[in-house]
């Protein structure tokens, strides 16, 4: 029987792959330390991603494995673990600057409206804090926004202004939030131009003091028109998310959409198929009412990654309807869970992305 080694046991790592990141433990630079002290193996881990929900589940799937390489440590060891969440900021397109408090925004677009893009971004950011991280949200949709409807902001609630500047945005479900919804009624609708569009949506941005983001979730707009192209030009975006259903015309957009990010050098992370599949509420029978497997042809031929599947469910509209999306209200459900694991895997992706090392930018808050 070989003895147990510090080069063993990291060669064990080196054979366990991580279920996010796709990749090994040692390969991802998961592995930090390895140290065998007698009878005891501590092992340090670190990952760039929130693991809140299955923390434990992560750590006792590595050390069954190990086991099961190294029977004797079942019984004759003691492997601790410290496992550390370093979430950094990535590199965006153009190596344009991070902002200031901003680590990493994430677009969530599609190429056609009634797909889904505003819950699944809402829901997305509120997973995205379930796991860990601080998160908020920014509703980029200047014609039709939704997203304070959705998080149960009230009409009459406004932004506080600080130093007749800036503003702070509001906290909804613990998240960060701001919308062009906050400062016009309900009624009102936007009647701009393109340019108008453009200048609103980089006051929200800018004149937001954003506090200590993980990740600023945008809800864009559908389409790949002025507010997706003045994004695309000079917000650090590190990456994209694009949400379709498995339709043909769903798709046909979509793909205009990654195109669109990959022409202004913006990584799509990956594709969200929503509506996939729809199970009768009388008498359980599941069909694929909008066709089969759309995202995953799509996620194929431009080379990213389907990060998850979700399901045609009254649930979802009428929690986003009352205010109270699925992940706040039942994060641990079988729908709630599709969006944990959607989070993560978005998460783990832009994880292994180059790091940013552009100074960001300043906002001074005071004269």
């Amino acid at each position: 029987m070989a003895a147990i080694t510090v080069a063993g046991i990291e060669h064990s790592l080196a054979s366990i792959i991580d279920p996010y990141l796709d990749r090994d433990l040692i390969t991802a630079g998961v592995v930090k330390d390895v140290q065998l002290d007698g009878r005891r193996i501590f092992i340090k881990l670190e990952l760039g991603y929130p693991l809140q929900s299955n923390r434990e589940t992560y750590l006792t799937t590595i050390a069954d494995q190990i086991k099961s390489q190294w029977p004797e440590i079942e019984t004759s060891y003691d492997i601790e673990f410290e496992l550390t969440i370093a979430i950094v900021a990535h590199q965006a397109q153009k190596r344009l600057p991070n902002i200031r408090n901003i680590k990493n925004i994430v677009a969530v677009a599609s190429g056609k409206g009634g797909v889904g893009k505003s819950t699944t971004a809402v829901n997305l950011a509120l997973a995205l804090q379930y796991e860990g991280a601080r998160v908020g949200i920014l509703d980029a949709d200047i014609y039709g926004p939704s997203v304070p409807l959705m998080l149960g902001i009230g009409a009459d609630q406004q932004p506080e202004p600080v130093d007749e500047k800036y503003f702070s945005p509001i906290e909804a479900h613990g998240l960060q939030t701001i919308s062009i919804a906050n400062f016009i009624s309900e009624n009102t609708p936007v009647v701009w131009r393109g340019p108008k569009v453009s200048g609103a949506l980089q006051q929200l941005l800018m004149q937001t003091l954003w506090q200590d983001l993980d990740y600023l979730i945008i809800d864009m707009p559908p389409g790949t028109g002025d507010i997706q192209l003045t994004l695309a030009q000079t917000v650090p975006v590190t990456g994209a998310v694009v949400v379709t259903t498995p339709q043909d015309i769903a798709l046909l957009d979509a793909k205009k959409g990654i195109e669109m990010f990959r022409k202004v050098d913006v990584s799509v992370l990956g594709v969200v198929e929503n509506m996939s599949l729809h199970t009768c509420s009388k008498c359980g029978h599941t069909e694929a009412i909008f066709g089969e497997h759309g995202g995953q042809r799509i996620a194929q031929q431009y080379e990213t990654q389907l990060l998850g599947a979700l399901p045609l469910a009254m649930d979802i509209r009428l929690q986003t309807d009352s205010g109270a999306p699925t992940v706040a209200v039942d994060a641990e459900g079988v729908i709630g869970h599709c969006y944990l694991e959607i989070a993560k895997r978005m998460a783990a992706l832009l994880s292994l992305q180059q790091r940013n090392t552009v100074i960001p930018n300043i906002q001074m808050v005071n004269d």
